[in-house]
């Protein structure tokens, strides 16, 4: 799975100052992603929905827009990863899940 971010390049600009200044801090905790994600019996994209949902959970917009951007590019369907979103409603509450449902568009509608 392409969990973790092979490339400094492609990270934001804080994760990458951070890989830039302490590679062996990123590289751990890129490790531990890996093993993470590793761990069990959960196929890559129900992963990334898992994590899609853990993001808007923690509300980070941030994380939201990492994932959704990651699930797009492995071939997520837009409508699944706007039904978690619509899945959060109950758990999260209507304004964060129509939070969630907005970084979500911000990709999709680009």
């Amino acid at each position: 799975m392409a969990d973790e971010i092979e490339d400094t390049e492609e990270l934001p600009s804080t994760a990458g100052e951070l890989a830039d200044q302490y590679p062996e801090v990123w590289d751990a905790y890129s490790d531990l992603g890996k093993a993470c994600s590793e761990a069990g019996s959960i196929d890559d994209e129900t992963k990334r929905l898992v994590k899609l949902a853990l993001a808007a959970g923690s509300e980070s917009e941030g994380a939201v827009h990492s994932h959704v951007r990651r699930a797009l590019d492995e071939g997520t369907d837009p409508e699944t990863l706007r039904h978690v979103a619509i899945l959060s409603i109950p758990t999260l509450g209507f304004p964060k899940a129509m939070a969630t449902l907005t970084w979500i568009d911000d990709l999709i509608d680009e």
